[in-house]
């Protein structure tokens, strides 16, 4: 079925018409057996919200029950965990509503537990859900109280039953026996805490149930990816997905794409809030991190970061293969160390007769035991380099390791620091060193010449607020230390006097 757009009173072509969303998922775990009132209690559900809640499902809703209820020949659930991705704004806020109720009143489920991002989400959803209890004349009555206050939402009904709600962190779900739960937003959970709290929470119940609805996420949602590998790979027979997704490689202006990922497309969803979003993000000037938000949000497809600290496309703009051989008289040294110190580098930069600044890595130091390698080698790579300055960031990991090394007075049979070369902090705030470099780029006044290893870390790096500013993320996304240490040394480099070329013909005067 397609939905006609209003037929053209000008010269220009005719719009072509806008698929109605999928009521179908792109992507989903196929059933054991053909889905009937008996194999699902989706049914149920479906029946629930329309006659007694008087608030129907719409048709990707009703399929969704249907298959997430799907029942094993001993009446459990067959799936403990479900995945359900789809885009946003087609409903899931309804469809966690009708589940919790369904849940509570009609299976007396004796706790249905509600997580979301954060508590005051969660506590959103949750109103609703109470609201609609009592409002509603056959559930009302049921209703024996409604606590609000302390931290804590709970419904509780006559049949001794509850629906209570907590955020997603390492504390939602302790201490509880859950034998429902609907997970909100699994891609906001960038660790395993959560996820944790409330799965291990569901261990002693036998026909417990876990629906997790989500739109995509980036390389931070390492929860949602991790469960969305494992659910089509068919790992667990346990584990369920059904996703509504733009296959990749989309253009984001192909509406077939929004119909994959909006199964709302052409009913409740006008195509025309999809459309002008996507002509703009679609532009080559477009801000990546907008491009990026609209795949995720609009067409439920994974990004490697949701707000890039460096343009890739202007990075890819800066590469001119060559090297600072001519520059080793005027170089700057830079060096970084990951968190977990598992991974250093060493990096230099110098300026171009051109007035851009090179910058390339030297070497890397990588494994558990890479801090203390890098404490080890650093002097005799500066000896080999012979910078004129060599910097770190005074608040970063590698602060330890070079007021270590900046200490030294003899190493070996060589003095430290070696003669010509500054040892010493960089000086200023850290967001200003970060956002130099992203303008170096952006303005192509950078050169560099595509090595491997940094080319990975400037492409997943991505801006972590301070403030007002932003700095240089390190989580979700792997390694940065690299894009530290060439944005210090590339500063060191601007800061370095300038030294005039001298002429061999040039002779002193008399």
């Amino acid at each position: 079925m397609t939905q006609a757009l209003a037929p053209s009173t000008s010269s220009e072509p005719t719009p072509q018409p806008v698929p109605l969303g999928s009521i179908t998922p792109r992507l989903w775990t196929r059933p054991l057996r053909p889905l009937t009132p008996e194999t699902s209690y989706g049914f149920r559900v479906i029946w629930f919200a329309a006659f007694i809640l008087r608030e129907p499902l719409d048709p990707w809703q009703q399929w969704a029950v249907i298959h997430l209820g799907e029942l094993l020949p001993n009446g459990r659930p067959r799936f403990r965990q479900v995945l359900l991705l789809v885009a946003r704004q087609n409903g899931k806020t309804h469809l966690c509503k009708v589940l919790a109720l369904y849940w509570l009143f009609v299976e007396r489920q004796a706790m249905v537990f509600g997580t979301s991002t954060n508590l005051e989400q969660a506590k959103e959803s949750w109103e609703h859900t109470v609201e609609t209890a009592q409002q509603t004349e056959a559930l009302a009555a049921r209703v024996s109280s409604v606590r609000i206050g302390n931290g804590q939402q709970v419904l509780s009904t006559t049949d001794r039953c509850r629906y209570k709600i907590g955020a997603a962190d390492r504390k939602g779900g302790r201490g509880k026996t859950i034998r429902r739960a609907i997970g909100d937003e699994l891609r906001e959970q960038h660790t395993w805490e959560a996820y944790n709290a409330v799965t291990f929470a569901t261990n002693a119940v036998a026909d417990a149930q876990i629906v997790y609805i989500t739109n995509q996420g980036d390389a931070r949602s390492v929860v949602l990816a991790a469960l969305r590998r494992s659910a089509l790979a068919g790992d667990d027979p346990a584990l369920g997905i059904l996703e509504w997704s733009a296959p990749p490689g989309s253009a984001v202006t192909d509406p077939a794409a929004w119909a994959a990922a909006n199964p709302q497309l052409g009913r409740r969803m006008d195509p025309a809030v999809l459309a002008g979003p996507a002509a703009r993000v679609s532009q080559p000037d477009a801000d990546p991190a907008e491009l990026a938000g609209f795949k995720t949000e609009a067409l439920c497809m994974s990004v490697d970061k949701l707000d890039p600290a460096i343009d890739p496309v202007a990075w890819q703009a800066c590469l001119d293969v060559g090297d600072l051989a001519e520059q080793r008289g005027r170089l700057a040294a830079c060096i970084d160390l990951n968190p977990a110190g598992t991974h250093a580098t060493l990096a230099v930069a110098a300026v171009l007769d051109d007035e851009r600044v090179r910058v390339e890595t030297v070497h890397e130091w990588t494994g558990p035991s890479a801090a203390m390698a890098l404490e080890r080698e650093l002097p005799g790579w500066v000896l080999a380099v012979k910078p004129k300055v060599l910097g770190w960031f005074p608040a970063g990991p590698a602060a330890a390791v070079a007021s270590k090394v900046a200490d030294r007075r003899k190493e070996g049979v060589y003095s430290w620091p070696p003669r010509g070369v500054k040892v010493a902090e960089i000086r200023g705030e850290t967001p200003a060193v970060c956002l130099g470099l992203s303008k170096e780029i952006a303005a192509k006044t950078l050169a560099h010449s595509g090595q491997e290893m940094l080319d990975a870390q400037v492409l997943k790096a991505e801006k972590a607020k301070r403030g007002d500013a932003w700095v240089f993320t390190r989580a979700g996304g792997g390694n940065v230390d690299a894009v530290y240490a060439v944005a210090g040394a590339a500063q060191l480099a601007r800061t370095l006097p300038k030294t005039r070329k001298i002429s061999r013909h040039t002779r002193a005067a008399p």
